[in-house]
């Protein structure tokens, strides 16, 4: 990116916010607290999401996500493609409960689908494209992998 082009980012996102107090300003408490943010989540995304870099506050979240799955599961795979692999109800990597039950079968084939829907609705279009997100969106985007991260955190196995 040229320098000329550098500065006139940060002079159309000082403009969007021309008046307003920072995000972790308004209030006592920070957006991500307010939303319960997983304290991992926002080891790689609040500086970004401070800065106003919502959607790359977003798309660092769910790399965070894509590559804990990697190492838990040990696929090499990425993306749609490892998690449909990592959490397949025939034969999962993870395990999310028993798979004792029609109930747990579903519930791991039911999140299957939502990390996998994340990785390719949410986080790819961050990382092949140039997304600008509002603050909702992103922090809606943050409160989902939030929702992911500690479902992984309390699988069964391994």
């Amino acid at each position: 990116m040229t320098a000329a082009l550098t500065a006139f980012e940060r002079i159309a996102r000082g403009a969007k916010n021309f008046g307003q107090q920072p995000a972790a300003e308004k209030g006592a408490i920070h957006p991500f607290d307010e939303r319960n943010i997983h304290t991992d989540l926002a080891a790689v995304s609040i500086k970004l999401f401070d800065d106003g870099h919502y959607a790359q506050a977003t798309f660092e979240a769910f790399k965070l996500i894509d590559n804990r799955v990697k190492v838990i599961s040990g696929l090499e795979d990425i993306g749609f493609s490892l998690m449909m692999n990592a959490l397949n109800e025939a034969a999962p990597r993870i395990r999310l409960n028993d798979l004792a039950t029609l109930s747990e079968k579903d519930e791991q084939k039911g999140f299957r689908y939502i990390f996998a829907g994340a990785m390719a609705g949410i986080r790819n279009p961050r990382g092949h494209d140039n997304v600008v997100d509002p603050i909702d969106v992103c922090l809606d985007h943050l409160s989902i992998a939030s929702v992911l991260l500690r479902t992984i955190e309390g699988r069964k196995a391994p």
